[in-house]
């Protein structure tokens, strides 16, 4: 996929080059319709011949966090919860598993603000994940990606490990 194909453009959320569509995207998720797409793929592959990766929690928080939308209820509530659990996960060790059940806690908090997305949505993106193929550099990649997305967040940091701790910010 190169820049300068008419039948590629930008998404607005991760920046990433990808396929021009008219398809479908998230009601507020903020990604293009290619991007939107290219997950869908990547998630076929995890729920089919991958078989739900232990990096599958990854994933999705990855995709959520680096397409934050715009200011919503919905957004506010997404954003906070998938960027709790990259901080469980990659800061605190904890596994995907446990992570998912204490964003079943999380869930029902209503004290969640908006948070201003960062400029740089980070380095790696679905694009990447996708066109890997390979099962051990896949869950590298997972990590790696996620990783990204979380010190693209940075300037949140302080607020999110408030949450996760079940403080209000």
């Amino acid at each position: 996929m190169t820049p300068a194909d008419p039948k590629q453009g930008s998404c607005y959320g991760c920046g990433a080059t990808v396929p021009v569509s008219s398809g479908p995207t998230h009601r507020y998720i903020g990604a293009s319709p290619g991007c939107w797409e290219i997950y869908g793929r990547v998630l076929a592959r995890d729920y089919g011949p991958l078989g739900m990766p232990p990096e599958h929690r990854l994933i999705v928080d990855a995709y959520a966090a680096q397409h934050p939308g715009r200011d919503s209820p919905q957004s506010v509530r997404s954003v906070a919860l998938h960027l709790i659990a990259l901080h469980l996960v990659l800061e605190k060790g904890t596994s995907p598993a446990r992570a998912t059940a204490a964003l079943r806690h999380h869930a029902k908090r209503r004290d969640f603000t908006w948070l201003t997305p960062p400029e740089d949505p980070g380095s790696v993106t679905v694009v990447d994940l996708y066109v890997e193929a390979g099962r051990e550099r896949y869950a590298e990649l997972c990590f790696a990606w996620a990783a990204s997305v979380w010190r693209s967040w940075s300037g949140h940091h302080a607020v999110i490990r408030a949450w996760a701790a079940g403080r209000e910010s």
